[in-house]
């Protein structure tokens, strides 16, 4: 039985990986970026759109999806300061601008888009929402990167309290909080050689694929909230 999605940041890394992996020929997908990215998907729609402009992107979906039925909404989306990871990063240097761009990409970005797909979610039999998040959001690590951090808590943050709003719909909402990521690597690239290149230091996307694809199959009985994954050699937190 055919499904439809809802993908944001498509066009490289881990949404660009999703969208090779996760949906199955026969599913209609819708998948949200900036830039065309690749797919040989025969119901595939892209939808252009700039998360930094929260209202003007979520009115652009939004038009494109009308009122069909939207069973998995997964929301790939997370910038960071233009220093952040580097030894130089210093908080008082982010300006006004980077720090609004920040938050209207990574969180009222996402709070929209949510909040204008409900609708489309509550047609399916078994709707997901899964937002990808980062250990930068969870208790104690040891990231310097103000801005990025917050952004990352507040992904939590809507997740545990739309778990509330949705228990009557019964749809499932969850946060996935990855680690360092092999991003650089094709989702292609077998796993071994992945950890043999990066030195066992990052996460292989076919482990977060796996994790996903654990989400989505679960029943409406049950919601899965968090799911926490650093990479083995993550000393963060």
């Amino acid at each position: 039985m055919s499904k439809t999605f809802v993908i944001y940041g498509v066009s490289k890394g881990l949404g660009q990986a999703l969208l090779q992996t996760i949906p199955q020929r026969q599913d209609q997908v819708f998948g949200v970026s900036r830039s065309k990215p690749e797919s040989y998907l025969p119901n595939f729609h892209w939808i252009c759109a700039d998360l930094a402009q929260p209202e003007q992107a979520r009115d652009t979906v939004k038009h494109q999806i009308q009122r069909q039925t939207v069973d998995y909404l997964i929301y790939n989306v997370g910038i960071w300061e233009e220093k952040a990871f580097d030894t130089d990063y210093a908080f008082e240097q982010c300006s006004d601008l980077e720090i609004s761009n920040l938050v209207q990409t990574n969180i009222q970005s996402c709070i929209l888009a949510i909040q204008s797909l409900l609708e489309n979610l509550r047609l399916s039999a078994n709707a997901k929402i899964i937002l990808i998040g980062s250990t930068w959001g969870l208790d104690n690590h040891s990231g310097k990167e103000v801005v990025f951090s917050a952004t990352k808590f507040a992904l939590r943050g809507i997740v545990h309290a739309l778990r509330e709003t949705l228990r009557k719909d019964q749809i499932g909402i969850s946060v996935l909080n990855l680690g360092y990521l092999a991003t650089e690597f094709d989702i292609s690239t077998p796993i071994d050689e992945v950890i043999l290149q990066s030195d066992a230091q990052l996460i292989p996307l076919q482990d977060v694929v796996l994790a996903i694809q654990f989400i989505l199959s679960t029943s409406k009985a049950s919601c899965v909230k968090e799911i926490d994954m650093p990479a083995m050699a993550d000393l963060n937190l």
